[in-house]
């Protein structure tokens, strides 16, 4: 009984640490895309195609990264 009761207790431990890991990273990533877009928002576009062109940047940095994730599995 002992040892069941501790197999449930790491595993209820390793589940905790992991939920807790996973919601740090998805803050940093998306503070680090909400500084991305902050920084386009605080610039004076000449146009709304230059305006396009930095969203178009950002949105390509993203799928970059999400490439790059997807090939490390």
């Amino acid at each position: 009984m002992a040892a069941q009761d501790l197999s449930v207790a790491f595993i209820k431990e390793y589940q905790e640490r992991f939920e807790k890991k996973l919601k740090e990273n998805e803050i940093a990533l998306l503070e680090h895309w909400k500084g991305q877009l902050d920084k386009i928002a605080s610039t004076r576009p000449d146009s709304i195609a230059s305006l396009q062109m930095q969203v178009k940047k950002t949105a390509d940095m993203m799928a970059n990264r999400i490439n790059v994730l997807k090939k490390k599995e």
